[in-house]
């Protein structure tokens, strides 16, 4: 079962730093920090720059930690939040990815909240330091807080577009 923990995380966890990685920098096949505030704006996003920092700084830390296995009921709702971010981005384009649907990010928010359920392991940060494993309460508020502030995050920072961007968005389609 640790091994199989030890996989999931390193999987999971450099997969969503490397998400963070492309966020704001050319490293990974990432358009830099420039490219990253472009991709936030064109998903409608205020904030621009230092929303791509966050969301690229949240991504990396909590793909770290998750990694590590450290402190992973907290790495898991920072993934979880960002993840759902990036699922409501997706979510007009249905399910499947081949079609740049939330598949993707579903699944990195489904294997969060498993590591937040069951713990990182016997091979992992928390279990060297003693803090694991994780008392059930920290998991499942973990599993709530974590969609739900990528959810609130999205209400806050997510714009409406004014009428001339809708035409224009329109109008590059045709």
């Amino acid at each position: 079962m640790d091994a199989g923990l030890l996989v999931l995380r390193l999987v999971a966890g450099l997969l969503i730093a490397g998400h963070g990685v492309q966020k704001v920098s050319y490293r990974l096949g990432g358009h830099g920090l420039a490219g990253g505030t472009e991709e936030f704006r064109h998903d409608g996003f205020r904030g621009g720059r230092l929303t791509a920092v966050v969301a690229g700084a949240s991504q990396i830390g909590a793909g770290l930690f998750l990694t590590a296995g450290l402190l992973t009921p907290l790495a898991a709702t920072a993934a979880m939040g960002v993840m759902t971010v990036a699922g409501t981005v997706k979510w007009p384009k249905g399910l499947w990815v081949q079609n740049d649907g939330y598949e993707y990010p579903m699944v990195l928010v489904v294997v969060s909240a498993a590591l937040s359920l069951t713990g990182p392991g016997r091979w992992s940060l928390d279990h060297v330091l003693g803090i694991t494993p994780w008392p059930v309460w920290v998991a499942l508020a973990a599993i709530v807080i974590g969609p739900i502030s990528g959810l609130l995050t999205r209400l806050v920072l997510h714009r409406v577009p004014t009428t001339s961007e809708r035409t224009s968005h329109a109008q590059a389609a045709d």
